[in-house]
């Protein structure tokens, strides 16, 4: 199963690292390393997150996850994306932007890290949502029940997650866009550029998380109509057709799982020049991190993690939260990736042993204890 399932993961670090020699010897094959793990443990969540709905999918469009969508994820935001910034930034065309990314690789930062700002504010602001969504939404199991009911109360509120991510932005806009961070050390007032981008995160998410909603339903109408024609099949002896009704709504999912994922890796790349300014070095580690994190999302699926460990999904969005609120901080304040990663891993892991100790209270309770006992045991 673990082979199965990383190893197209083993197969790209293996090329990845060997071409990283190739091409600048083994100070590159380090950076191609260091870029690859803070990848990883930066994007952790978003493989949880991402299970949460690819789980909704089936074998066929995980599959295309897996291998189209790696293909969009690696070429798309890690290598095609730092060089758009570029060429919107400073008004270049995109052979000139590329040119500049391989001849020029401390102006490209340059320009990469003033347009960070915007970066950032449209990222935060959409994973902002994402958190607020989760946040205010009355679920049956809760992890930090002592904060969730209450917010799950408040939730009934039409559009509180909207007013709330508005009034974030527009803080944000007078505080740290005010004196946003640019090369050099250097500070300039981006209040302006900053409450564009986030608004246009915003858009972005309510557009896309409204299209996702709407053929999530599609997706279950497509589910139970293909078991009535499943069932109908059986009775008169004609084919099946499930992977084409499953793909009509799935497609879309697919489509949505791409902008979440696009999302996420604003900080990874933007984190990837403060090791290397290097585009193609960039481009392999971020790579072979990126295809760890799908796999490790089709992994999530497959093994039903999700089920057994039901409070990951809590901590994953969590760590949404956090990433969200850093990526707005440092429109003036530089923070490393190391804490960015950490704050990450360290409340999914919490969620995790929360998981286990609930699992084991239910155990010891002979499997029927109540929701309430296994909130208490898990210390939470």
């Amino acid at each position: 199963m673990l082979l199965k399932t990383f190893g197209w993961s083993f197969a790209v670090t293996a090329l990845g690292l060997v071409a990283a020699v190739f091409y600048g010897g083994w100070t590159a094959f380090g950076i191609v390393a260091i870029l690859s793990i803070m990848e990883i443990s930066l994007s952790f969540d978003n493989a949880v997150v991402n299970a949460g709905i690819l789980k909704k999918m089936n074998a066929f469009w995980q599959k295309i996850f897996l291998t189209v969508g790696i293909l969009i994820a690696v070429f798309g935001m890690r290598l095609v994306f730092p060089v758009v910034i570029v060429a919107i930034s400073a008004s270049l065309g995109p052979i000139e932007a590329v040119d500049l990314a391989l001849t020029d690789k401390d102006r490209y930062q340059e320009l990469v890290t003033d347009a960070h700002p915007s970066i950032a504010a449209f990222g935060g602001m959409f994973l902002l949502m994402i958190f607020l969504d989760f946040i205010f939404e009355d679920r049956d199991i809760k992890w930090l029940a002592w904060l969730e009911r209450p917010l799950a109360k408040l939730g009934k509120v039409d559009m509180l997650s909207v007013c709330i991510a508005l009034v974030v932005l527009l803080v944000s806009a007078i505080t740290f866009g005010a004196h946003a961070h640019q090369h050099g050390g250097a500070h300039a007032d981006k209040a302006e550029t900053v409450l564009l981008a986030g608004i246009a995160g915003l858009i972005t998410y309510m557009i896309v998380g409204g299209l996702s909603g709407y053929f999530e339903d599609k997706l279950e109408e497509e589910e139970e109509r293909e078991h009535e024609e499943e069932e109908e099949a059986a009775r008169t002896g004609k084919p099946k057709s499930a992977v084409r009704l499953a793909g009509k709504a799935a497609f879309f999912m697919f489509l949505y799982l791409e902008v979440l994922d696009a999302s996420f890796s604003f900080d990874g790349v933007i984190g990837a020049f403060a090791i290397t300014n290097d585009i193609v070095l960039m481009a392999l580690g971020l790579g072979i991190g990126a295809m760890y994190v799908r796999s490790l999302t089709v992994y999530l699926v497959r093994q039903g993690t999700l089920d057994d460990y039901v409070y990951l999904e809590h901590g994953a969005h969590y760590a949404i939260g956090a990433l969200a609120v850093i990526l707005l901080v440092t429109i003036q304040y530089e923070i490393h990736e190391i804490i960015t990663g950490l704050v990450g891993v360290a409340l999914i892991g919490w969620s995790f042993f929360s998981s286990v100790r609930r699992n084991r209270a239910l155990a010891a309770a002979g499997g029927d204890g109540d929701q309430e006992k296994a909130e208490v045991s898990s210390g939470v």
